[in-house]
């Protein structure tokens, strides 16, 4: 009789992957971990993070710190990930810079506490490969700048959110994702969620809030 293998169904996220994007450094340094402890499961998810699993529960903490993270997982209390296309970068019918946007989002709102997890998603062109019309804040390039959307939702109840605001520059468009966060934030209930937060919200009347005039 084959011998069953022994694997935890649990597994971790790492979120030092950012928008999806990998270094041949990391990808060497990733094949040398998970040779080391033995991790039969490695899987990019589909928030373009990575997900370790069936390694011993004891060794979770050093895999993280071996990997460039200071400690285990967190629940983050606001978002969740970015997720980027390759965009103008990359890709020839990217029309705006996705993953520029989402080093500056990064950077300006990764930290705002939120009252439930919120999720990001920067399409370079109308395709809309990263789905943000079912993110809470979903933004999408065009050739006159980017649209912002808020409240999509792909979960159970699925949500297509709604346009706020056209033709925006890279600042414009932060800013008002900043105001739209916030305002969601003031009014929100205890872990609701962007799109459930919208239904119940008058749009004009959201506009009117976060819109500058």
């Amino acid at each position: 009789m084959a011998e069953k293998t022994n694997l935890t169904k649990n597994y971790n996220i790492l979120p030092g992957i950012k928008m999806g994007v990998l270094s041949i450094e990391y990808l060497k340094k990733l094949v040398e971990v998970a040779g080391k402890y033995k991790v039969p499961f490695l899987k990019i998810t589909s928030a373009q993070r990575l997900a370790i699993g069936g390694h011993a529960a004891e060794d979770a903490e050093q895999i993280w710190r071996e990997l460039g993270q200071q400690s285990g997982p967190k629940k983050p209390v606001g978002i969740h990930y970015i997720q980027a296309c390759p965009g103008s970068r990359w890709c020839k019918y990217g029309r705006q810079d996705s993953l520029g946007l989402g080093e500056k989002i990064e950077e300006a709102l990764m930290s705002l506490e939120l009252p439930a997890k919120t999720k990001v998603g920067i399409s370079g062109c109308p395709m809309n490969c990263c789905e943000s019309f079912i993110r809470d804040v979903g933004i999408f390039g065009k050739k006159n700048g980017w649209t912002l959307i808020f409240g999509g939702n792909g979960g159970g109840l699925p949500r297509i959110g709604n346009i706020i605001a056209e033709d925006l520059s890279d600042e414009e468009v932060i800013s008002l994702a900043e105001r739209c966060l916030r305002f969601y934030r003031e009014g929100a209930r205890k872990k609701e969620r962007t799109a459930r937060f919208m239904e119940r919200t008058q749009l004009e009347q959201f506009k009117s809030a976060v819109v500058d005039r």
